[in-house]
Parts: structure tokens; C-alpha cells; sequence
């Protein structure tokens, strides 16, 4: 389910939403310090900061808030950006996606092949 919502984001020029969101899971279940340390810097550099490669859309206070918090990261220090891209794609992609060509081709072979086999 992920893997074919990410690639439908690929299409709208969003997939960053998604894939900060699943960093920010696996951020979370950091417990070594250096390590926390380095995939925050990561995170940071790849989404947060200005001019970032794949930087996804927050407001100020959420940046500054990160940018504050860069010198000694927290577990949570991803929380409130995680929350307002979760909300974007909530509101926003998610619901064009189970509306899109996309997602209405895959869910009917889905159902096709599971009417097939239930013929078998």
C-alpha cells in the first residue's frame, strides 16, 4: 500500500511528503545518541533546511523550532513537521489519490484477480 501511494506522490511531485514521514518513523525508534545525532543532521540537510533537496512544506515557527533544536536533537524533535505533513497528505494527496485513474485501475485488477481466484 505505501510503495503504490509513494509511487502516485512521484506523479503529483510530492513523494518527499511520504518519505519524511517514514524517516520520522524510524527516527523515532533511535535510542543511541550519536546516532540521533547523525540522522537528524540527515533529515534536517535532505528536508528541513532551506533550499533542501527534497524539502517538504511547513511553516516558520515548526522550521525554527527544528533549526532550535539541531544543537542537541530530541526524540521528538521531528514531531509537530511530521504532524503538518501527515495533515497535507491527509487532506490534500491522499484523497486525489483514491480519486485518481491510479488508484481505480489498481483497485479493479485487485478485485478482478481475487474474483479469478475465488473461481479456482
Amino acid at each position: 500500500g505505501p510503495m503504490i501511494y509513494k509511487i502516485y506522490l512521484k506523479t503529483e511531485h510530492s513523494d518527499e511528503n511520504l518519505e519524511f514521514w517514514l524517516a520520522c518513523e524510524a527516527y523515532k525508534k533511535i535510542t543511541s545518541q550519536r546516532k540521533r545525532i547523525s540522522m537528524a543532521r540527515k533529515l534536517f540537510t535532505s528536508y528541513i533546511q532551506p533550499q533542501a533537496p527534497n524539502e517538504i512544506n511547513i511553516d516558520s515557527p515548526a522550521r525554527k523550532a527544528i533549526i532550535r533544536n539541531m544543537q542537541e536533537p530530541t526524540q521528538s524533535c521531528f514531531d509537530e513537521a511530521q504532524r503538518i505533513i501527515y495533515m497535507h497528505m491527509e487532506r490534500d494527496s491522499y484523497p486525489r489519490f483514491l480519486e485518481s485513474k491510479f488508484y481505480q485501475k489498481l483497485k479493479h485488477s485487485l478485485q478482478t484477480n481475487s474474483n479469478n481466484s475465488k473461481k479456482v
